[in-house]
């Protein structure tokens, strides 16, 4: 028999993850707001536009992160809560994909993309013409090895949640699959097409923060349907 799914608890973590989602998104935002700058040649041109950016919002950007991104994460466990009773199997994968987004997330990815935005600036003013290999080198010791090991517990993470949904391994309908994480790739390649502006630049840097409010909002939405069905 299927243990029953604890729906005031539920709602409450995707409440608190839609917060989070929301703050991480300014953050984005303000570390990505900007539009490329074609009198730099010694930086390729989607880069430039980390030039204008101010220590203020860089510091901003990583702290809204660092404390913003593994809240987002521990309330994924809303949705754990939901795999669990229909699939051990999923549940735990998908718990898996959880810790290692909460342990890589943050500190690992975020805070060292902003620390790399703070380095790029200082590199351009102290000498244009080793900007580019500076910043290869330290995005290749620091950024680059923590990258692809949260991405691989993200598209876990993603993948298995679109599995279990699919294969009615929750209480919801089937169709909450469309509720994904990886809608927020989509975004960004939308935003990208739009054409380089500060706006649609700030939006796009925020694409993993668009797809936690996609999923978290349906979710949430469907969930207190479910409530209110006794399911």
């Amino acid at each position: 028999m299927k243990q029953t799914v604890d729906w005031p608890r539920v709602a409450h973590l995707l409440r608190i993850g839609i917060f989070a989602a929301f703050a991480v998104l300014v953050g984005d935002m303000l570390l990505g707001w900007g539009v490329s700058d074609p009198s730099v040649t010694e930086l390729p041109a989607m880069f430039t536009r980390y030039l204008s950016v101010s220590d203020a919002r860089i510091f901003a950007s990583a702290l809204l992160g660092l404390i913003g991104i593994p809240v987002e994460c521990l309330c994924w466990f809303a949705i754990y809560r939901m795999i669990k009773p229909y699939s051990e199997r999923d549940a735990h994968a998908y718990r898996a994909g959880i810790i290692g987004c909460l342990a890589f997330g943050g500190c690992g990815v975020h805070v060292p993309c902003c620390a790399a935005v703070y380095l790029v600036k200082r590199f351009y003013a102290n000498d244009p013409a080793t900007v580019a290999d500076e910043a290869l080198r330290w995005i290749g010791g620091f950024l680059i090895p923590t990258t692809i090991l949260f991405s691989a517990f993200f598209f876990l993470t993603a993948i298995v949640q679109i599995r279990a949904f699919a294969a009615g391994h929750t209480p919801l309908p089937r169709r909450c699959w469309v509720f994904s994480l990886l809608f927020g790739l989509i975004w960004m390649l939308l935003m990208r097409l739009i054409g380089d502006y500060g706006i649609t630049n700030a939006l796009a840097t925020g694409w993993i923060s668009v797809g936690n409010l996609w999923m978290l909002g349906g979710l949430h939405i469907e969930a207190k349907k479910a409530a209110q069905r006794g399911r």
